[in-house]
């Protein structure tokens, strides 16, 4: 057992969880940032590049990665690179454990982000951030004028081709079935836009390029014929998992594994926090991620001084 008691454990460095640990710091609390990576960041650290962060247009996902975290340093947080294991809620404390230690604390957040679900081609790993990308609000304007490829048949899916063809010249929506999934209205709009050419039934098997994107195949799954089309860009949809597993017995959460928390990320488990991808709400961005940071570490730091 580790003899420390900390005031707050926060389970993920990326966004979400190193604001909240700069908030946390300056509010006075004694911390612990639990990362299983070797470095901090989260999902931005494959973004190629980010144009919608305020005041740092065109800034390198991973160069914000790496600063966010120097931010985090410079106030002497603490972190401890580790996979957790189990969280278990004591009452007047929680305990944390990992693969090596069983660590004590008053709260716990949870900032362990979200995973795109993957389709598994070749190609997709080696041209991530790249002109593969898994969010379209936030990567879509470095493809204006392009043509692009949207992979998916739900809500999801269909919502970034619509997204993408206000600024895309062509798109193209791939879909394993032979008719989409997602909500009709969406469906109306996207058969109302004349850039947006839908190919049932066919799956992405490939993607190609250089240093970038440039084609992807695509397989027929009907006549097993294969064809290539020329896109600067693939954007999959094929869903998100939230990381959220470590608290399936402690929070609510809904049907899709998302924790259910307002905008001050408090659960219906007290000194349980949440914050960034692993919070149920309608924005995933860094932005909104890093807000969701500060305001959990608030919530967290309220939490402490009352208990």
């Amino acid at each position: 057992m580790e003899d420390t008691m900390y005031d707050l454990i926060i389970i993920g460095s990326g966004p979400a969880g190193l604001s909240a640990a700069v908030y946390g710091k300056r509010a006075g609390l004694n911390i612990l940032v639990m990362e299983k990576n070797p470095m901090s960041g989260g999902q931005v650290l494959t973004t190629y590049e980010v144009d919608n962060y305020l005041g740092m247009p065109g800034v390198s996902g991973f160069d914000m990665g790496m600063q966010f975290r120097a931010h985090a340093d410079k106030l002497g947080v603490e972190f401890c690179e580790t996979t957790v294991e189990s969280i278990e809620d004591k009452g007047d404390f929680k305990t944390v454990k990992t693969q090596e230690k069983e660590f004590r604390t008053k709260a716990v957040l949870l900032a362990s982000g979200a995973e795109h679900a993957k389709l598994g081609v070749p190609g997709e790993e080696e041209f991530a951030g790249l002109g593969v990308s898994y969010c379209a609000t936030c990567d879509g304007a470095f493809f204006r004028g392009k043509t692009v490829a949207v992979i998916g048949g739900g809500d999801v899916a269909l919502e970034d081709a619509i997204y993408l063809a206000r600024i895309c010249e062509k798109v193209y929506v791939i879909h394993r079935r032979d008719e989409f999934r997602g909500a009709r209205v969406l469906q109306q709009e996207l058969f109302g836009l004349s850039n947006i050419s839908v190919l049932y039934s066919h799956a992405a098997v490939k993607i190609q390029g250089n240093e970038m994107v440039e084609s992807l195949t695509v397989k027929d799954l009907k006549t097993g014929e294969e064809s290539q089309l020329s896109v600067s860009g693939v954007f999959i949809a094929v869903g998100i998992r939230p990381n959220t597993q470590l608290l399936e017995n402690i929070t609510s959460r809904d049907e899709a594994g998302y924790i259910l928390a307002g905008e001050d990320g408090v659960t219906d488990r007290p000194g349980i926090f949440v914050a960034g991808d692993t919070r149920k709400k309608p924005l995933r961005q860094i932005v909104t991620a890093v807000a969701d940071g500060a305001n959990a570490a608030i919530s967290a730091a309220s939490y402490c001084s009352q208990n």
